[in-house]
Order: structure tokens, then sequence, then C-alpha cells
């Protein structure tokens, strides 16, 4: 029997869950599955290979139900009206308990086995009474998870800069933390309302590259080391990574652009450069 990767939740969960015996599923088709939150509503992504599990973390393996039918398809829209209510009455009794909490979003499994409410809070929230609340009119488990402010973005965003879907509500499992080295090496502009995504926090995709630039950044000589060239020897005042070249000053104050390939020599400096106190701040 086949097994897939399947994503699933609004948190986009992935799993790998063996097939339907009998059944080949096809990228992109909805299917139901048997998670360990209840029932729910998947999408094929592919089939799980070797290559696809070592890019996996701990994924849920369990079983697909069935093929979704128009059926599901219609209760899966229902689904959505009852989240708004939920939403809607989460509020209503947060807001009489006076909890310091901002709901974001509510989840409510296809099964029925459970609702989520996912919601915001710089401190701790004491929700037992809030659940007790929420059980009763709701009639099912309650589930209380706070989450971050790129989880917020991950639930809530819709495009970025770039003009596509966010990364976080399309295929990023998880967050990767950022830091502002990542923006500096690929001589990113520093202009916080430029590099940051819709969370707020520095964008995902300045990781994306940065494995790139710090590999080719090693084939160059640092900043501040002596270097001899065909042209003389100098001390380098700037690196043109994706180019493979360097800026050179000379010892008669020429400045000029030299390939990697140009230089004969490297005598490491004894400083180091002066960096930004915030170079290594890391953002999760």
């Amino acid at each position: 029997m086949n097994t897939y990767v399947v994503r699933y939740g609004q948190m986009r969960h992935i799993g790998e869950y063996e097939g339907v015996e009998g059944l080949t599923h096809l990228r992109g088709e909805k299917v139901l599955v048997r998670s360990d939150r209840g029932t729910e509503m998947g999408e094929i992504l592919c089939q799980a290979t070797e290559r696809t599990s070592s890019f996996l973390e701990n994924p849920f393996r369990g079983q697909i139900v069935r093929v979704a039918t128009p059926e599901d398809l219609v209760e899966e829209s229902r689904l959505a009206e009852a989240s708004i209510r939920g939403l809607a009455t989460c509020r209503e009794f947060a807001g009489k308990r006076r909890l310091q909490m901002d709901l974001v979003d509510v989840e409510v499994i296809f099964g029925g086995e459970r609702m989520v409410f996912y919601y915001v809070s710089e401190k701790r929230v004491d929700f037992r009474e809030l659940v007790k609340d929420l059980a009763r009119a709701m009639q099912t488990r309650i589930e209380m998870r706070q989450i971050g402010v790129r989880d917020e973005a991950k639930l809530l965003a819709d495009y970025g800069d770039c003009g596509k879907p966010v990364c976080c509500n399309t295929h990023l499992s998880r967050m990767p933390p950022v830091s502002m080295r990542m923006a500096k090496v690929q001589k990113t502009t520093l202009d916080p309302s430029k590099i940051s995504g819709r969370c707020g926090r520095l964008k995902c995709c300045l990781r994306y590259e940065f494995d790139t630039y710090r590999a080719l950044e090693r084939e160059l000589p640092p900043i501040g080391s002596r270097v001899i060239t065909h042209r003389g020897q100098g001390r380098v005042l700037a690196q043109e990574i994706l180019a493979g070249k360097v800026v050179v000053e000379f010892d008669d104050h020429r400045r000029i652009v030299v390939s990697r390939d140009d230089i004969v020599g490297v005598e490491k400096s004894k400083f180091r450069p002066a960096q930004d106190e915030d170079d290594d701040r890391i953002e999760p």
C-alpha cells in the first residue's frame, strides 16, 4: 500500500498517511485523514519516499480514510461558518472574564472532535473557566493554543511584498530564525519597513539564499585583509559576493575592483571590522 505526504489543518500540519487500498491518490486531491486530533480534511502533496521523509521532522503517521466526496466539501463550508460563530462566542466570554488575550482564529476539526482556538498574549492566561464556558456553549472538546506573531501571520496573512502568497501560509511548515546579518551579507536594504514581513518580523525569505552567500563569501578574502594581485598589493575594502570580486585599495591609494582569480596571495588582517550590535540579532 502506498504512503502519501498530506497537508492538513489551518496550521498546515504535514504527515505521512497510508492510502486507501486499491487507489492511487493524485497531487492536490482532497482526502479525509485520521490524525492525532481526529478526522480532518487534507490535501495530497506527493507520494512519500525516503527523500521526502528526510525533509519531514517527526511527521504524524496515520491512515487516509477516504477521498473527499461532494458532501464532505459542503460540510467543510459549514464548518467555516461554525468557526465564525465560535470566534464571536469566545470573544464574548473572554471579554466578560476580562482576559488579556487577542483571539486570532478558530479551527473546527472536521469530525467534530474538537475546536481549536488560537490566541496571542504577552502574558500567561488562565483560561480554565473560559474553556468550561466554551465547552457548554459549543458542545465539543475545546483546545486553547497560544501562538506568536509569525504564526498569527501564518493564519491571517495573504500576500507578501513580492506579490505572491506569504511563504508561511503556503509551503513553510516551521518558521526559521532570521538575523540582521543575513540581510547585510546579501546587501539588502536595512530599512526595517522593507525587510519586515506581514508579521512585523524579519522576512523568512532572507534565509533562503543565506547559505549560498556564505559559501561564496568564504571563497573571497575577508574585508580588511592584505592581498597580493597582479597590479600590486593592497587592502580589501568590500566584497562583491555574487560577482566573485573584491574592492581593493592599493598602497598608492587607487581603488580597483579585482576578481578573485587575479589574487595571488592573501594575508589576513589582525583586526576585525566593527559590526553593529544587532548583526546577530535573531528573530524567531
